[in-house]
């Protein structure tokens, strides 16, 4: 029997691990590991809205479960620094307060986000080096560098008394990154032969055959795209990108344009690049107010928004709503960037109001413009290959892609597969691997300044009205349960406003009829009166334009 079914707490003989966001979809990665009485957590990020959660920007997972238990928590490990692996920290670190760990530029990108919050002083954040080892409660760590699509990402090795673990963290094989160090294939091998218990592994490119390209390959084709354009160029790309930055300024510089970073998190990214050695050698970045100075055919411009984030400035900018910066007939804009599943809508509404007004559009579809930071299949069988683990761990996928690459892994030769999704509790040792438990697993909601459950009033409210409309009757009775005169009946988004008087007054009708049917007894009890409107409000209102309005009703007594 599991020390930790019957204590609560991780025994000396085992080790655990918990995903509590990232098993099951691509994002919002939180990780943890259980050894000895204690919790090791690997990344904390973060996901985004979409058109299911209106007025959600930001979605984090629901650490409740190691809140809970913040006493065993022996540390935080950030593998990397984007936002689905560590954009959670500046909401939810107080929850579970724990000393943090990363490498100088990782760190250097968590600072800037704390600069923003009341409790970024009380953070204490460890950088430790490329390559670096350390030790963080009972469990001896160790980075290995590889290569994604930002700078120092990297896998942990994970060692305990009863087995070692390899925790890829988001990678690929790039021989020319551009930015940063190339993979540590040296490093991966003789962590191989040392011998690895698990590997718990990125699973985003499972389907896609051969390798994931390089990104030292692109500059040329982003070259003779910009060259091509007659007017402004811009390219959408992500933030987070650095490599795809310094593309893209050496772009800039050989056709002869002034290029622009039109985005905050651009900026941010920029100077935490610059202050840990990167992108120093390159021209400098003008603003987006100098862009309106320059001729439009010496302008190079890198946006945010390229998955049609309706905040970021592309969407604003092709809205008309950007303060400094417009697109006009004749533009050209590259999406140097991959759709990411879940955005395709958004993106295409984009596109669409880019090229209804005259600007050209190009994809990756159209011309080499982006390569991946995750492993395609040719990849993984190499990471395999190299670390040859008794136990592969699929995340950072979707169920679909998790299965496939269990099966991959068990082609590879790995003898225990095991697909796993958030809140599934894994014992990777003693025995075989199996799923022992399942825990508490939800997600949070950014709503306006405060976290809420997915599944609050809130947001079911919003999300009925967003797909219903809305419904408020007031109803007046006096002390006896008599209507003093008409219910007042206000509905909106549920019909036409040519219907609006006939449809109102119905509904008016559908109330005074229910009160009226009432006993005398039942109108004296406020609860009941209310309930029984809400009813004939919607019933009347579903019967009329088949909707089911959110419906809300004021009660007054005199």
């Amino acid at each position: 029997m599991s020390d930790y079914l019957n204590s609560g707490t991780p025994g000396s003989d085992e080790l655990l691990f918990l995903p509590l966001g990232g098993a099951g979809e691509i994002g919002m990665n939180l990780n943890l590991y259980g050894h000895a009485g204690k919790w090791l957590m690997v990344d904390f990020g973060i996901t985004f809205g979409d058109d299911t959660t209106p007025g959600v920007d930001v979605i984090t997972p629901d650490p409740t479960f190691i809140a809970e238990r913040k006493d065993q928590l022996a540390g935080l490990i950030l593998t990397h620094a984007h936002e689905d692996h560590l954009g959670a920290v500046p909401y939810l670190w107080p929850r579970v307060e724990c000393p943090i760990y990363a490498t100088a530029f990782t760190a250097s990108v968590l600072r800037r986000k704390l600069y923003e919050t009341s409790f970024g002083d009380r953070v204490e954040i460890n950088v430790i080096p490329l390559s670096g080892r350390f030790s963080v409660g009972p469990f001896e760590l160790e980075l290995i560098t590889l290569t994604h699509s930002i700078p120092e990402p990297n896998a942990v090795v994970l060692r305990t008394a009863v087995g070692s673990v390899m925790h890829t963290g988001d990678w690929k094989i790039d021989p020319d990154p551009v930015v940063g160090l190339t993979t540590d294939e040296q490093r991966l091998i003789e962590v191989g032969e040392e011998g690895v218990l698990a590997m718990v592994c990125d699973s985003t490119n499972v389907f896609v055959p051969g390798t994931s390209g390089s990104e030292g390959d692109l500059r040329e084709n982003l070259e003779v795209l910009v060259a091509k354009c007659k007017r402004r160029a811009v390219v959408a790309c992500f933030a987070s990108n650095v490599a795809r930055l310094e593309t893209i300024a050496r772009v800039g510089e050989a056709t002869d344009r002034s290029v622009a970073l039109v985005g905050r998190s651009l900026w941010r990214i920029y100077e935490s690049a610059k202050e840990n050695g990167y992108l120093t050698d390159i021209p400098p970045f003008i603003t987006e107010k100098d862009v309106g100075y320059l001729p439009s055919d010496r302008v190079l411009m890198i946006c945010t928004g390229s998955q049609g984030e309706p905040r970021a400035a592309l969407p604003r900018i092709a809205r008309g709503e950007h303060r400094d910066v417009a697109l006009e007939t004749g533009d050209t804009v590259i999406f140097s960037s991959r759709v990411i599943p879940g955005n395709e809508l958004a993106i295409g509404r984009l596109h669409n109001l880019l090229i209804s007004k005259g600007i050209e559009v190009i994809t990756a579809s159209d011309a080499v413009i982006h390569v991946s930071g995750h492993p395609a299949r040719d990849e993984l069988i190499q990471m395999y290959n190299w670390i040859r683990p008794q136990i592969a761990v699929p995340v950072h996928g979707e169920a679909r892609h998790m299965i496939a690459h269990a099966e991959l892994a068990r082609d590879c030769q790995v003898p225990q597969p095991i697909v796993t999704q958030n809140g599934s509790m894994v014992r990777l040792v003693p025995g075989r691997a199996e799923i022992i438990d399942e825990v508490f697993s939800d997600r949070l909601a950014k709503d306006g300044n405060r976290l809420v459950p997915m599944e609050s009033q809130a947001i079911k409210a919003r999300r009925r009205m967003t797909h219903h409309g809305t419904a408020v009757a007031t109803v007046v009775l006096d002390e006896h349960g008599d209507l003093i005169r008409d219910p007042v009946v206000s509905v909106n988004g549920v019909y036409d406003e040519d219907d609006e008087g006939e449809v109102e007054c119905e509904v008016v009708g559908a109330v005074i009829v229910a009160i009226e049917d009432m006993r005398a007894k039942q109108r004296q009890d406020d609860e009941f009166v209310s309930e029984m409107s809400r009813r004939a409000v919607r019933l009347c209102i579903r019967a009329r334009c088949g909707k089911n309005p959110h419906t809300e009703i004021h009660l007054i007594r005199v």
